[in-house]
């Protein structure tokens, strides 16, 4: 009898990871947001995959609202015992199959979220939660450091699948592979694919 597969991807996978660290994720926010967002207009926010919640309280110190997301509802109880804001919403939702949680963003933000391919409608819903005038904002491992930790990008949405989304409705400020700054992953990652762009429309 064969064995089942696990989903490495689902909700219960990623409780059992925070649950066995005491902390999955450095404190540090991470540098391609402060690089893409320090000077946006504060506005409304969705921080996607916001695991701990470094990012999100980031952009919350800056005058943001920020609607947090995980899939993992140890990462989100994790995240209010470190240090809470009043102006984030933590939200616990698998968007493989829950709604994003709004619509009309000034910035939706991706950090290293894994969308599978066969799960490319995640990519199109958070395209559509951009408000006119927000901005998107989606960074990734290299595909070099993603293979040397043993997985293979082409299984997963990109930064350049969400490019290939967007219409003459949008404008792309940043589309580029550039150095982190400060490595990753057991000092595999060393560059992220950063695309920015802006709903015109």
């Amino acid at each position: 009898m064969s064995t089942p597969q696990t989903d490495d991807h689902s909700a219960a996978e990623w409780d059992a990871r925070y649950r066995n660290a005491d902390r999955l994720w450095t404190a540090d926010v991470n540098p391609a947001l402060i690089a893409e967002a320090a000077d946006l207009p504060a506005g409304t926010a969705l921080d996607v995959g916001s695991g701990e919640g470094a990012d999100a309280r980031w952009l919350a110190d800056r005058g943001w609202q920020v609607t947090a997301l995980d899939i993992s509802q140890v990462a989100i109880d994790r995240a209010l015992e470190i240090y809470p804001r009043p102006a984030i919403t933590w939200i616990q939702a698998d968007l493989r199959t829950d709604d994003v949680p709004g619509v009309d963003f000034g910035l939706v933000a991706l950090q290293y979220f894994p969308i599978t391919a066969e799960n490319a409608h995640v990519a199109r819903k958070l395209v559509a939660a951009v408000g006119v005038g927000g901005t998107l904002l989606v960074v990734a491992h290299a595909p070099d450091g993603v293979r040397a930790h043993g997985y293979n990008p082409d299984e997963y949405v990109q930064p350049a699948d969400f490019r290939k989304l967007l219409d003459e409705g949008w404008e792309v400020l940043v589309d580029e592979t550039r150095e982190r700054g400060r490595a990753a992953g057991g000092g595999h990652h060393t560059h992220d694919v950063v695309l920015r762009a802006r709903r015109t429309a």
